[in-house]
């Protein structure tokens, strides 16, 4: 099923309709790449050819896109090409056009200097796509990133980038659509927003179902995926899993992480976590009040999916392995899933809410959303506001809550106690924003329900 992605997708069509140019498209694994390029050739009425490179030396490549070429009757003979450019400069010769993509293009590099591959793309790029659209695609990310950076020899290339990111909550919900807003919250925190791991839920099991079908059986291909193939492209340049085990479902400032990890002072920490940011595997939060401020600086997990993996199962699977999925799930994930790990999660969907309310202009005059830090010297007290909506220097600070049932008026009342405490804060006016709705709501706050998320 494809779902969403309708932009990208009009953009990535039209792109290939132009011959001379280039494309680049990346994102990390089972972000919906190649699907969105196939649906993408669907759309064309020139000859297509796709091919997936291979770990391997450049030759070894040529050689398989060469039969593949041979496959696709583009040659009716066979021969042997020495280079990408030879094999461009032939099909320059042919009366059609094409369009060629060449997904996990980070393979060529696998066996040779990266730095000679984008140098050869270039010499395609700039003088052998008279008759061709080229798309280049791939999965590691920081690879690909590098691309685009001056003075890599293909920097400026590219007539369109697509950096495909996990669809949001809101898109991820077209997967389940006829589960409530309370629940759809719940399947966005574990499951996050891969269209692959999406594909694999069943909308008529319970969150407590599909989580011992899939994350906890060892034979599907969810568990495989989170437990091996995520790491795959990383773990070789990085210490990831400790680090990721480490943050689980919080975020931690980089002196936690540094006594969690018993790391010294030598900076290799900074360096791996300067590697995993560029994988975007995990991000760096700073208060929107004090993006200056590097002891306000936390890192945290990106993939709600993989958050679950390590904040549940990392340092249990010797557990999951004795007494079986369901046994594990009512031990070790069922007491804290909706009272702990969900409503942290939650704060996180409430912040992409706004951004998508920001991009279609229904938030006028906003400038950031993010989290605010507080200090009140007075009561000897500080911390974090986890959604705020910045409007030059003032702020509308949001409070979450993820209850099954809806939210009381008497703990609204308590909230704002607590916001109007903050002498520093300027707030232009409270909101709330309660999965269940509200029992009662007064006038002079701001008032969201689930349902209102998913309109």
């Amino acid at each position: 099923m494809f779902v969403a992605r309708t932009e990208e997708l009009s953009k990535l069509s039209d792109a290939m309709k132009q011959a001379g140019r280039a494309s680049l498209v990346y994102g990390k694994r089972r972000v919906g790449k190649t699907r969105l390029i196939k649906e993408a050739l669907n759309r064309q009425d020139q000859s297509i050819i796709y091919y997936e490179c291979i770990k391997g030396t450049m030759q070894e490549n040529i050689d398989v896109f060469t039969r593949l070429l041979t496959e696709l009757q583009v040659l009716s003979f066979t021969s042997s090409f020495q280079s990408f450019i030879d094999v461009f400069s032939y099909l320059n010769t042919l009366p059609r056009s094409f369009v060629v993509v060449i997904d996990e293009y980070p393979y060529l590099s696998s066996l040779a200097d990266a730095e000679i591959i984008d140098s050869v793309f270039q010499t395609v790029i700039d003088q052998k796509l008279s008759n061709i659209h080229l798309v280049l695609s791939g999965s590691q990310v920081s690879v690909m990133k590098n691309l685009l950076k001056k003075g890599n020899a293909l920097y400026g290339r590219f007539q369109l980038i697509l950096h495909l990111r996990e669809l949001d909550y809101k898109d991820a919900a077209l997967f389940y659509p006829s589960l409530s807003p309370y629940e759809k919250i719940a399947f966005y925190s574990v499951f996050g927003g891969s269209p692959f791991i999406l594909q694999e839920l069943r909308e008529k099991e319970s969150l407590e179902q599909n989580i011992i079908r899939t994350i906890l059986d060892d034979s599907s291909s969810v568990f495989l995926y989170t437990s091996n193939i995520l790491l795959t492209d990383y773990t070789n340049a990085v210490n990831a899993e400790r680090i990721l085990a480490v943050l689980g479902n919080g975020k931690k400032k980089y002196s936690e992480l540094e006594r969690a990890l018993q790391a010294n002072s030598t900076g290799s920490l900074a360096k791996q976590l300067k590697s995993l940011l560029a994988t975007e595997l995990i991000s760096q939060i700073f208060p929107i009040n004090r993006p200056d401020d590097s002891k306000k600086k936390f890192y945290e997990i990106n993939d709600n999916l993989l958050r679950f993996w390590f904040t549940y199962i990392y340092r249990n699977r010797s557990a999951l392995q004795m007494v079986g999925p369901k046994a594990f799930f009512d031990q070790q994930i069922a007491p804290s899933l909706r009272t702990e790990y969900v409503p942290r999660r939650f704060e996180e969907l409430c912040r992409g809410f706004f951004s998508r309310l920001a991009k279609s202009g229904r938030l006028p005059g906003i400038t950031n959303i993010g989290t605010y830090y507080y200090d009140d010297p007075v009561r000897r007290r500080n911390g974090e506001f986890d959604i705020a909506l910045e409007f030059g220097d003032q702020y509308q600070i949001y409070e979450a809550k993820y209850y099954r049932k809806p939210m009381p008026l008497s703990e609204i009342h308590r909230e704002i106690g607590q916001i109007r405490d903050i002498e520093s804060l300027s707030v232009v006016q409270p909101g709330f924003i309660a999965a269940n709705g509200f029992e009662k709501q007064e006038g002079g706050y701001s008032y969201y329900t689930g349902e209102d998320l998913y309109r």
